[in-house]
């Protein structure tokens, strides 16, 4: 495991800071508020380069070796980025040809924030030039403790329709298929006369007169991907050539709407795995803040990441952007804390008075030190400190695996499908949020993940899905795996062409079901199941039970497929695999997920917690999280190392969270 350089045995505590906002006698000030808050770490530079280079030929590092000298002083590990997230105004002056291009062929101009081609050589070697300035600069300062490179990759940027992105779409595309015909077959060409003749006729996806091709479209996303993961690599090269021992990071997006990075690809490429999240509204958002972390860490493999990003409020790019309550920062914080996260860290330190996220809340706010949301960040600080006997422990598999995938995200967001609402990320979250409203522990990890050791695997609209795929899950589910997989999983292979001879396709033979035919209900149109009192939206399946093991535990009593299966299992070898062809009502899916599962796969928590209290491990520590607003009394064993000690466990006010520690 690679962790932050000459670190360890704590849990880092800090977050964004950005001293060129401020006149330079706030920066001392601030070395005695974080030392007073508890923080140990700091990102800093990361939108910084027009104060770096001024000019094409001139540099300005002089602040910037203040700065970090002043945290070194004061005890303080700076994570230091390369600044190369949004090029100044003299670059896009001098070089217009970096800005992206969106599909309607409009250059995004400057003004906002990373503007620039992820596959432009010009940008390219301005970026290195100044990653390799700072790199030999800095690469033996005391407080350098990592590099953090760019910032957000593919926040704005994700899709560039630029000629310098056809031309690297098109090599991209010769190193995959090798020949034409190749590519002609993988993207059906014969459809609707698009076929090629020449590598140079080859375009992105931009505006068409109907669906682009889908084929096409979901290859540009995984070369979208991989342009912004190939800059990612090039600035970690340059770094670890210059200051080799220094690990090298970048901030992943995981959460609800950040659709367009393959972050599991992408995990092998950074020393230690890294990610911002910002609260969606409740009801949702504090399940799909635990989600996120939880996919997080499956990302790194279990291992110790990075919480890079959060907030100690509001943000200030919802529509309406509510403060948090009272022991929400603490909850949120120490959830990611439970999920793995070593260092916990926010956007930003101190909250600008300028700017576009001026009303973005930050660690020390527009009231300054005096105010609730300092004193908490400082409690939070002292917490973590305590809480130092967590750091470098794993997350502890659960029996329960839930599969994400994004590609088959991506295919699932197209134009031209039976159905507009289809939502596989809500679809994987209210499983999700079942599984835990029914007691369960469950670990969400990306779709090829190894699942050895889990009892279940839970496929939620694993709709990309080769027959190679389909024969390892197959050959787990004999070896004792219990699947459960949803509508609209197992359609397509990875090029998006529809596996023939009947429904779900690649998953077909293992189901023992064939589906002739889709039947989505309208939007509003809802069905009824003869059990769990379920009610279904979304989709609906014609199901024809094909061999003679299928169990049929639920049919439909309404609708079109009335009398028809809704749900079925299939006992295979010492496991099983069953198919839920609706969106379960959220009141009911707690109920099936229950049933779904072999009975010696039970909640951890007694009857009074179970669903009311999120219970993650990271052994021999046990976090203890209140998903309500009550206060709960939970029966657990050992030391309690945060939260209210109570008889035979640890009590839980509204939104908190405790830490017990299991005896020897």
């Amino acid at each position: 495991m690679t962790w932050l350089r000459g670190r360890g045995g704590r849990i880092e505590f800090g977050g964004d800071y950005n001293p060129e906002q401020w006149p330079r006698e706030v920066w001392r000030s601030d070395v005695e508020l974080m030392r007073e808050a508890g923080v140990s770490l700091v990102t800093v530079g990361v939108f910084s380069w027009a104060r770096l280079q001024p000019g094409p030929d001139e540099w300005s590092l002089d602040w910037l070796d203040d700065v970090m000298d002043l945290m070194h002083d004061g005890g303080i590990a700076v994570d230091l980025a390369t600044a190369t997230a949004s090029p100044p105004p003299w670059l896009t002056a001098k070089h217009p040809e970096v800005l992206p291009v969106d599909e309607h062929g409009r250059t995004v101009w400057p003004g906002g924030r990373q503007h620039w081609r992820p596959t432009s050589p010009i940008f390219r070697g301005y970026a290195l030039t100044l990653a390799g300035v700072l790199a030999h600069r800095y690469r033996d300062h005391p407080a350098l403790v990592a590099w953090h490179v760019n910032n957000e990759l593919g926040c704005h940027n994700a899709h560039d329709y630029s000629d310098d992105a056809a031309q690297a779409f098109r090599d991209w595309l010769r190193e995959r298929y090798l020949v034409l015909d190749a590519l002609n077959d993988a993207w059906a060409t014969a459809f609707w006369s698009q076929g090629y003749r020449d590598w140079d006729e080859i375009l992105p996806p931009r505006l068409a007169g109907a669906a682009p091709n889908p084929s096409q479209t979901l290859d540009f996303w995984r070369f979208s991907s991989d342009a912004l993961r190939d800059h990612l690599r090039s600035e970690r090269d340059l770094l670890r050539d210059i200051s080799p021992g220094v690990p090298v990071t970048t901030n992943f997006m995981v959460m609800a709407n950040a659709q367009r990075m393959d972050y599991a690809s992408w995990a092998s490429d950074v020393d230690i795995v890294s990610n911002d999240h910002y609260v969606f509204p409740e009801p949702l958002g504090r399940d799909e803040l635990s989600f996120s972390a939880n996919l997080t860490s499956g990302l790194a493999g279990g291992e110790p990441w990075w919480l890079m990003e959060h907030s100690p409020s509001a943000v200030n790019w919802q529509p309406v952007n509510h403060a948090k309550r009272r022991g929400e920062l603490e909850r949120d914080s120490l959830t990611h804390l439970a999920h793995g996260a070593d260092a916990i860290c926010f956007f930003q330190w101190r909250q600008s008075a300028a700017g576009a996220e001026r009303f973005h809340s930050a660690m020390v706010p527009h009231a300054g030190a005096d105010s609730g949301t300092f004193r908490a960040v400082s409690r939070l600080g002292s917490t973590l400190d305590r809480l130092a006997p967590v750091a470098g422990t794993r997350r502890t598999p659960a029996p329960v695996a839930l599969l994400f995938d994004w590609p088959s995200w991506w295919a699932t967001t197209q134009p031209f499908l039976p159905s507009s609402e289809l939502d596989l990320r809500g679809e994987a979250l209210a499983w999700y949020r079942a599984l835990l409203d029914a007691g369960f522990r469950c670990d969400v990890l990306p779709a090829g993940a190894d699942l050895t050791g889990y009892r279940v695997a839970v496929a939620p609209m694993l709709h990309v899905m080769s027959t190679s795929d389909a024969a390892r899950l197959t050959q787990r589910v004999r070896g004792g795996l219990h699947l459960v997989a949803t509508y609209f999983s197992g359609v397509a292979d990875a090029r998006l062409h529809v596996h023939l001879g009947g429904y779900p396709g690649a998953l077909r033979d293992l189901l023992g079901i064939r589906i002739e035919e889709f039947a989505p209900p309208a939007a509003d149109e809802t069905v009824t199941l003869d059990a769990f009192g379920a009610t279904g939206s979304v989709w609906t399946d014609r199901i024809d039970v094909v061999a003679d093991d299928v169990e049929v535990l639920a049919r439909y009593t309404s609708g079109e497929q009335a009398g028809r299966p809704a749900i079925t299992r299939r006992a295979v070898g010492r496991g099983s695999a069953t198919w839920v062809s609706t969106r379960i009502d959220d009141r009911t899916l707690p109920a099936l997920a229950s049933t779904l599962l072999p009975a010696d796969v039970t909640p951890e928590l007694g009857p009074e917690a179970a669903g009311r209290v999120e219970l993650v491990v990271r052994e021999p520590f046990r976090f203890l999280i209140n998903r309500t607003d009550d206060e709960i009394d939970v029966a657990i064993a050992g030391e309690v190392l945060h939260g209210t000690p109570a008889e035979d466990g640890v009590r839980l006010g509204p939104r908190e969270v405790a830490v017990v520690r299991a005896p020897a």
